[in-house]
């Protein structure tokens, strides 16, 4: 049945500005197969995200929506990428060589990794090599070098003949799970939000670049349906979560205190909204939740967003 010529209009104006704009960039770069919207441009499929009607005028004409609440937050965000991790394994300790900074900076070229190939490229598809990753990390020379060889020796990237860098796949990976090259049974993974992590990254430069680190540094200790900060993220029954106080988060992620810590993450905010808000116990008044923002990083469903949603909005 063909749709409306005013209820299209109306449905499109009625889009958020952000998710407009990433849906005019998706259509402008979709391939289609039999009426259904495949793949990209670099090779990812978009058919989850984007659904076509066809109106009965004397063009046809396409139309986005958003098939599920995760598919219209994933299109705010500008995509997401699957971060790796082994649970109630802090950051560091699996790279221990690596910096508060090396991790932000870590995150944020995680963002850059291509469709199933984990090559580092722009959004137009251009190769990031080595001399564009020193670019668009801003770092001088000598400090790239040293960062640089601190993700080889970890086995984070490599960099072959032609000059591609490539992001290993049990770290950041961009496809589908059933097409992971590697054996990822011993890791759990959850999404991070590109455009987001972006944003944050700009907002931090030189010496309050360290903060950002925090966000990749709870990873392994989210609940996945909650984006609660907890001793038991996969605890699925809300009632038997053990939030993590700011105490324990603390001395886990090596801060000199609670309020050092607390700081930090009340200075990280993305479009004035906080990356970590601070919810009343339920079962314990005197105490708090510490909850990440799911623009930033988010593992559950769609009925799970809308709830984690609604406490920052």
């Amino acid at each position: 049945m063909a749709i409306e010529k005013h209820d299209q209009t109306r449905i499109w104006k009625d889009l958020n500005p952000k998710v407009r704009r990433r849906a005019e960039s998706i259509m402008r770069d979709v391939t289609f197969k039999d009426g259904v919207a495949t793949y990209n441009k670099t090779g990812e499929d978009v058919s989850h995200i984007v659904d076509v009607g066809i109106k009965a005028t004397e063009k046809q004409v396409r139309r986005l929506k958003a098939v599920d609440e995760l598919s219209q937050h994933e299109i705010e965000n500008g995509g997401f990428i699957i971060a790796f991790f082994k649970q109630l394994n802090t950051i560091e300790q699996r790279f221990p060589t690596l910096t508060k900074q090396d991790t932000a900076r870590l995150l944020f070229i995680g963002t850059f990794i291509a469709w199933e190939t984990n090559r580092l490229q722009a959004e137009n598809g251009r190769i990031i090599d080595r001399k564009k990753l020193e670019g668009l990390v801003e770092m001088s020379t000598k400090r790239f070098k040293e960062f640089f060889r601190r993700l080889e020796d970890e086995g984070i990237i490599r960099e072959v003949e032609t000059g591609e860098l490539f992001i290993n796949p049990t770290v950041f990976y961009r496809g589908e799970m059933k097409k992971h090259p590697y054996d990822i049974s011993d890791f759990r993974y959850t999404r991070i939000f590109k455009e987001t992590v972006r944003d944050l990254y700009k907002q931090f430069k030189g010496r309050t670049l360290a903060q950002l680190s925090v966000i990749y540094s709870v990873i392994p200790f989210l609940n996945f349906d909650t984006n609660i900060v907890s001793f038991n993220p996969e605890e699925t029954d809300e009632d038997l979560i053990q939030p993590m106080n700011l105490d324990d988060l603390a001395k886990l992620l090596g801060y000199v205190d609670a309020s050092s810590l607390k700081r930090t993450l009340n200075r990280i905010k993305v479009d004035g909204k906080p990356v970590f808000g601070f919810f009343e116990n339920p079962h314990d008044r005197r105490k708090y939740r510490i909850v990440i923002n799911p623009r930033v990083i988010f593992a559950g469903n769609g009925d799970s967003l809308k709830a984690v949603k609604a406490l920052f909005n």
